[in-house]
């Protein structure tokens, strides 16, 4: 049974949370975020604004996922963790 839109943004949000607050994560979880940006994005009930954060929420996924410092990229991206949530809600 496909994830509703909803859904997918809970745990789009879920994901980037446990990033923020754990400052760790797995490649895994970075290619399950890649995965979910792109179904929201072609989901003509996302929000644009929301569309607009997903959008660095991939590039971040995508970086994550290629470097060989994945702990690294997560600590320097904190700020933008914590802005993305927040964003979400906002507009979610």
């Amino acid at each position: 049974m496909p994830l509703s839109h909803q859904d997918q943004v809970t745990l789009l949000k879920d994901i980037l949370s446990n990033h923020q607050t754990d400052c760790c994560g797995s490649v895994a979880e970075c290619e399950q975020l890649e995965r979910l940006v792109k179904s929201l994005m072609v989901n003509t009930q996302v929000d644009q604004n929301v569309k607009n954060i997903l959008q660095e929420v991939y590039r971040y996924s995508q970086n994550g996922a290629q470097t060989a410092h994945l702990d690294q990229h997560i600590l320097s991206n904190q700020e933008n963790l914590s802005g993305w949530v927040s964003q979400i809600d906002q507009f979610s």
